[in-house]
């Protein structure tokens, strides 16, 4: 009973191009209530970068930037944390741990399947665990 990478990545992504504003794209991520938003050159290509709300707090409305002014491509990290859709959960928790991201984006060549995220992992913990739980229960003879 392993659960895989996309047993918990959230299939709805949300993309835009690099080119946007922050003040647009801050307004998509909160109706799309999403805290990241995945880069593009052009729409439907290959990812160049993420953005999180983190980005937006510390590298625009902290320094004071204007984020009318401000793109998309100029707060972006540009080095995505990846993995595959049929990678054990427990090796993307323990990435996500060890290099203290929230997000991991799962691909399958230059196809981005789904986003993984700290909150996702947590929804699903508990699930597995009742699972596992439940599984173990099973086996365990009468008490007495």
């Amino acid at each position: 009973m392993v659960l895989l990478a996309k047993d918990l990545m959230d299939r709805e992504v949300l993309v835009l191009d690099e080119a946007t504003d922050v003040l647009s794209a801050a307004a998509t991520m909160v109706q799309r209530r999403k805290g990241y938003v995945i880069l593009t050159r052009h729409p439907g290509r290959e990812p160049v970068g993420i953005v999180t709300e983190w980005d937006l707090l510390e590298k625009v409305l902290a320094p004071g930037r204007s984020p009318r002014e401000v793109r998309l491509k100029d707060i972006a990290s540009t080095h995505l944390q990846e993995c595959g859709p049929e990678t054990p959960t427990d090796e993307v928790v323990a990435r996500m741990a060890d290099l203290g991201v929230r997000r991991i984006v799962v691909r399958s060549g230059d196809q981005v399947l789904g986003v993984i995220t700290s909150r996702s992992v947590l929804a699903n913990f508990r699930k597995y665990v009742d699972r596992v739980s439940a599984g173990i229960a099973g086996f365990q003879g009468p008490t007495g």
